[in-house]
């Protein structure tokens, strides 16, 4: 039987983690940090460790690497389109052109965008809802986000079922305006037995 060490050396440390203090190695090379020798020098520490302690000398006299912080969406510039409806609805469905700003205006009405197929170039849409009585729906991208922090609800209610950060690849929607007697839901599609609703 064989004695424990007199020291805990912590966890044992895969070959992914050997592959990331590598890495910030070959980072710190390359900004000048460390000389080519010292590179190689601490390259043998690194894949010759097996506890997360070993994988401590070599790099603790580098700073951590800082990740950069996702780029902001634009927001989109120009007037905007405006929909208005008084007691009647409105609905825009399908394969439909998306403005960069919009603007819904509805007194009664049964409001219905859906932005699951429509051509939509813009990295970042732009609503702005002034619902007096009727209700609202918003139906967005599977890779959508939106931000409804602008919009207020008199008496109304305010469901967002999606994310509100931006991601990147997927556009962002930012809902804002009033609602009075309505409600107004965000979400994306549902997706059930090949039909979506």
């Amino acid at each position: 039987m064989s004695t424990p060490p007199s020291e805990p050396r912590g966890l044992r440390i895969s070959d992914a983690d050997r592959q990331r203090a590598a890495g910030r190695l070959q980072v710190a090379m390359a900004e000048g940090r460390i000389t080519l020798a010292e590179l190689d020098e601490r390259l043998a520490i690194v894949y010759g460790a097996r506890y997360e302690a070993e994988l401590l000398p070599p790099l603790a006299d580098l700073p951590a690497l800082v990740r950069p912080a996702p780029p902001v969406p634009v927001a989109p510039a120009g007037p905007a389109t405006v929909l208005r409806a008084g007691i009647s609805g409105i609905k825009r469905t399908g394969e439909w052109s998306v403005p960069a700003r919009l603007r819904v205006q509805s007194v009664m009405g049964t409001v219905l965008l859906d932005f699951s197929r429509a051509e939509n170039p813009h990295p970042v849409v732009e609503i702005e809802l002034e619902i007096a009585a009727g209700s609202a729906k918003l139906l967005l991208p599977d890779d959508a986000t939106a931000n409804v922090d602008g919009l207020v609800a008199t008496l109304g209610e305010i469901k967002s079922r999606v994310p509100s950060q931006p991601r990147p690849g997927g556009t962002h929607f930012v809902v804002r305006g009033r609602c009075g007697l309505g409600s107004v839901v965000v979400r994306r599609r549902f997706h059930f037995a090949g039909h979506h609703f």
